[in-house]
């Protein structure tokens, strides 16, 4: 049942159910309030029912957004604060650049500007079932599936050139996984892998140079007397 709300650009009041405000002429879209759930127009500053105050959302024009690489329909480019956003309208799923997706998880702010908007989606968008490998929107190449962080347990979609494909509800667990400290953990386990690795790397190469040593100085044993250069270099390799 349609009911009542205003239209975010001139403030007139518009069944929820229209696509379209019938006074400006404005493009609507209705998403759900992240703390009460009831409908609200995309790009309100406050919800209708509750009074709490939204994300800005504007629904961009953008011939080159590309399609859903899940549901083949052309993505809709959206900017939540001024973080730009490529959505799919009908899974939920939502493609980034690299440095987008950079800036989301390194910036405390993005982080809720982002999360009130995807869980008011993820309220009206039923969940979809999950294919194994999905192709880049823009370059069309499958793109490979990585657990971010190696320990979230969350798997994204990821082409190395153009960016991160998420379905829905993935994004918000990661931004969940970097609030509670994981990716700091993350990097500490990082730090300490490498200092293994390089620490074993160390060892190995201590343990060949232990071994061209001693060959030397067993090929010099089978040498004449007059083969002095290859022992002195193994004396001072000795040191």
């Amino acid at each position: 049942m349609a009911e009542s709300l205003h239209c975010p650009n001139c403030n007139g009041a518009v069944e929820s159910d229209k696509t379209q405000c019938e006074y400006c002429k404005a493009r609507l879209k209705t998403v759900a309030c992240p703390q009460c759930l009831g409908l609200m127009f995309l790009g309100s500053k406050f919800c209708d029912h509750c009074g709490a105050k939204a994300s800005s959302v504007e629904v961009v024009d953008d011939e080159k957004a590309g399609d859903c690489p899940r549901c083949k329909r052309k993505l809709e480019l959206l900017m939540i604060e001024s973080i730009p956003v490529r959505e799919c309208t009908r899974c939920g799923g939502l493609w980034t650049d690299v440095g987008t997706f950079e800036s989301i998880c390194v910036n405390k702010e993005n982080h809720s500007a982002v999360l009130n908007f995807v869980t008011s989606r993820s309220a009206e968008i039923p969940a979809q079932p999950v294919i194994n490998y999905v192709p880049c929107p823009e370059c069309k190449e499958l793109m490979n599936r990585s657990n971010f962080a190696r320990s979230s347990g969350v798997i994204i979609d990821l082409c190395k050139k153009h960016g991160v494909w998420f379905d829905r509800d993935e994004l918000p667990k990661i931004i969940d996984f970097i609030d509670k400290g994981g990716l700091a953990r993350s990097r500490e386990k990082e730090k300490i892998a490498l200092e293994d690795e390089r620490s074993r790397l160390r060892d190995e190469q201590r343990h060949h140079a232990m071994m061209e040593r001693r060959s030397r100085g067993r090929a010099y044993d089978h040498e004449d007397d007059n083969s002095w250069g290859g022992f002195i270099a193994a004396l001072f390799d000795l040191r």
